[in-house]
């Protein structure tokens, strides 16, 4: 075909298919649950002591209970969140952060900082991003 531009080679090795498996001992799921929407907010909700469940909603505008209780089952079985059952009636139970939990607050409070420092910058690409015409090519 005329007209066709071959992209030069790339200079860089290729990556590997278990790149990311050293970051985790091999286990493909990253530790840090960062990356999920809520856990950083639950977090900061449980940074005072333990809380009930319902208690959580309140600040958390938007979450589903379904969402809530999955984040919660996935930060206890990570080691962050505790969960304690009180035999009590009506059942109470309560979630609060292990150590291992709040040994994350000096990495989320360095992402905030960053943000921080950063936010004008990202509003401007994201502003650029969103008045550039997509290419036929992207869509």
């Amino acid at each position: 075909m005329t007209g066709m531009l071959t992209p030069p080679a790339s200079p860089l090795p290729p990556l590997a298919a278990d790149f990311f498996g050293t970051c985790a001992d091999g286990d493909q799921r990253l530790p840090v649950r960062g990356s999920e929407k809520w856990s950083w907010k639950i977090m900061r909700c449980l940074e005072g002591g333990p809380r009930r469940f319902t208690e959580l909603k309140v600040p958390l505008v938007g979450i589903t209970p379904k969402v809530l209780a999955e984040s919660l089952r996935a930060m206890e079985r990570d080691g962050v969140v505790a969960r304690t059952a009180y035999a009590e009636q009506p059942p109470r139970v309560e979630y609060a952060l292990t150590p291992l939990g709040r040994s994350l607050f000096g990495p989320i409070d360095a992402a905030c900082a960053w943000t921080r420092e950063h936010l004008d910058e990202i509003r401007a690409a994201r502003a650029s991003y969103r008045g550039r015409e997509v290419a036929p090519a992207d869509r």
